[in-house]
Formats: structure tokens, sequence, C-alpha cells
């Protein structure tokens, strides 16, 4: 058996995480070694306490069902890459708690080129979901890997603006490679599988537990060199990637927004406490010496020519969502021209229609 087939054996032994698993191998110096130790010698080792040793020794009965299954990764499409081997992502190696193997599908990160994670809210705002979008897309446009978690909400935009704009783009997933959660997601998953890359640090048919995700967020922040966070609430998922990426030394961009939005207050704490204000993507591609001209959205529409009524309607919405009432009396038209100028800017793609008889800008 190879390094590889006993590191995969000694990954799915419960209890016993990344950074035991390496400080194993300095000790024993061989994945090999680890397994033919007996009880004694483990425990002189000082890397495990009593309960750990107990499931090592016991997990040894499962090496040859655990080798069975490395033997039929590839027909998944999937690799098991570990940290000795030479296409292992090369920004996880310095950090203390970096995965001693992920298990990957579709392509890794070039080492070389900059990588962006943007990340945020799964029951995100119209607003947050095209902001996730529109940055994924003009970054990926400038050759910036965009990281993310594949979640409903900002995730998924993240993921698909960068796709939009045949951009390179990666999911790091809270459960087993096998399995694409949420549900909802499938077809961006099968997407990435092909067109871009995922991983995940659990075995094969590991469940989407909670506990999973703070955990997966370490490698999240940990693959990219700056970390973007659109809408986060107070209390989120987010604001720990956030602060995972400072204590890795990466730097945090959040999106601002308004005061009494909940949605919006965990990234203006984050302002306040620091964190890189974001305005713009050329912000972010300053930090990688990177230009950007800005295209202003005016420009696009110029081009298509709008009538009075539709450039007046324009004006007059913004990021925030408004019902058609208040856009008929602020605009002075009638409900009958409001809907039918309405309907002609969605379809030009530069406002959305939320429902409702709500609408709002599109970036």
């Amino acid at each position: 058996m190879t390094e590889q087939e006993y590191l995969y054996w000694l990954v799915h032994i419960q209890g016993i995480g990344a950074v035991t698993i390496k400080k194993l191998y300095t000790y024993f110096e061989s994945f090999r070694e680890i397994w033919k130790a007996g009880e004694q010698e483990l425990s002189a080792s000082k890397c495990l306490r009593g309960g750990q040793i107990q499931a090592l020794l016991s997990g040894k009965e499962k090496i040859e069902a655990n080798r069975r299954e490395y033997e039929k990764l590839k027909e998944q499409g999937i690799r098991f890459v570990t940290f000795l081997d030479v296409e292992y992502p090369k920004r996880l190696l310095p950090l203390y708690d970096s995965p001693a193997a992920l298990f990957v599908k579709g392509k890794i990160p070039k080492d070389d080129m900059p990588s962006v994670a943007i990340v945020g809210a799964r029951d995100c705002t119209e607003y947050g979901r095209d902001a996730a979008g529109f940055l994924a897309r003009m970054l990926a446009k400038e050759g910036l890997s965009i990281i993310s978690g594949l979640a409903l909400g900002i995730d998924a935009a993240a993921h698909k603006g960068a796709l939009d704009a045949a951009g390179e783009t990666f999911a790091v997933l809270g459960c087993g490679i096998n399995i694409c959660y949420p549900r909802e997601n499938y077809a961006l998953y099968s997407t990435l599988e092909k067109e871009g890359g995922i991983f995940a640090e659990y075995p094969l048919g590991t469940k989407p537990e909670a506990g999973n995700f703070p955990q997966r967020n370490r490698i999240i922040s940990g693959l990219a060199d700056a970390v973007i966070i659109i809408e986060a609430k107070e209390k989120s998922g987010s604001l720990i990637t956030a602060d995972l990426a400072l204590e890795q030394g990466r730097e945090v961009f959040a999106l601002p927004g308004r005061i009494n939005d909940p949605l919006s207050k965990g990234c203006n704490r984050l302002i306040q406490n620091g964190a890189a204000i974001l305005l713009d993507p050329g912000e972010v591609l300053e930090l990688f010496g990177l230009n950007y001209k800005r295209k202003l959205t005016l420009g696009k529409i110029s081009e298509k020519r709008l009538e009075k009524k539709e450039n007046l309607l324009y004006s007059f919405l913004d990021s925030r969502p408004k019902h058609l009432d208040e856009i008929r009396d602020g605009c002075g038209l009638e409900v009958s021209e409001c809907m039918e100028g309405l309907l002609r800017l969605e379809l030009l793609g530069i406002v959305h229609g939320l429902g409702n008889q709500y609408y709002c800008r599109k970036l």
C-alpha cells in the first residue's frame, strides 16, 4: 500500500483531525508506521488522547474496506490530494490547521493566479445577489479565481458570475464530495465539476452537519488571497470566515449597507472594526497591482436608447426595492405607463422585478 492509501485510512478515523494527523506524521515519519504502531507506541508519541488511541486501533480493521474505496475514486472522477503531493494548493500549506488531504473534483486553483473568496448570506437580498455576481464577473474577467462555498444566495451568485465571465471558480463543501448540498444547486455543482473545481475535506458520504461548516470556512479563506463579505447578519458564518481570513493574514473587504438592514449589520460592523470598505472591483484589483476601468451602466443604457419615460423610471430606481405605487408617485406617470416602462427595463436586463410589484436597479 502507498502512503496515500494509509493516509486515506487515517482520515476516516473519527476524532482525529488534520492537526493531529500531521503531528503523528512528524513523530512517526510515515503513515504506514502510524498504522503499524501499537497502543504503547501511540501513547509514547503524546500526539493522542486515550479515546483517540482506541479509535485508531479499532479503525485498523477497516483498512481493507478503505483501500477498496480508495481504488474506486478515479471511477467517480475524484482525486485524493494529500499535503505531500505536488498539486496540493500551496496557499494552504503554511496554515497550522491545513487539511491533511482534500477530495477533489475538477481543477485545483493555480498557485500563481490571484484568488478571492466571495461569501455571504444564504437568504440574501436581490441587491446582494447582484453585487456578488457583478463582483465575481468583473474580477474573473481580470484573471482572478473565485472561491466560495456553493451555498444558496451569495455563494451561488459568486460562482455563477465567475462562470458567466468564463473565469475559474472553486467550491469548498461542508460534506462529502459525493453529496451536493444544497440539492437546489445540483446544476451548478455539475457545472463546477466540468468547468471549475470542487473540494471537500470530509470522507465520502459525510452528511452536511452544521458543525462542519465553520471548519470548512478556513479552507475557503485559506485558498484565497483576499475575502469579500457581502450581506451578513451580526452572528453569521460569513463573519467566522472573515475572522479566519484575518488570522491567516488575508485582506478582508466588506460591502457596506443600510444601518437598519439586518443583513448589513455584520458587514458594517466589519468595516467599523477595520475591514476594507468595498465600493467597486477596482479596490480589490489594486491589491494585486491590477487596473480596473469602470464601465458605467449609463453607457450601456444610452446604447440601448431608452425612451424618455423609461429613462425617468430608471433614474428614479436604485438598489432599494420600491413598490409600484411609490414609483408611480415619484415619476408622475400612470400605472399603465409605469408597468410598460418597467417591463422594457426588465427585458433590457437593467431592472429587477422582485415580485409583489417591487422593482430595483440591477448592478
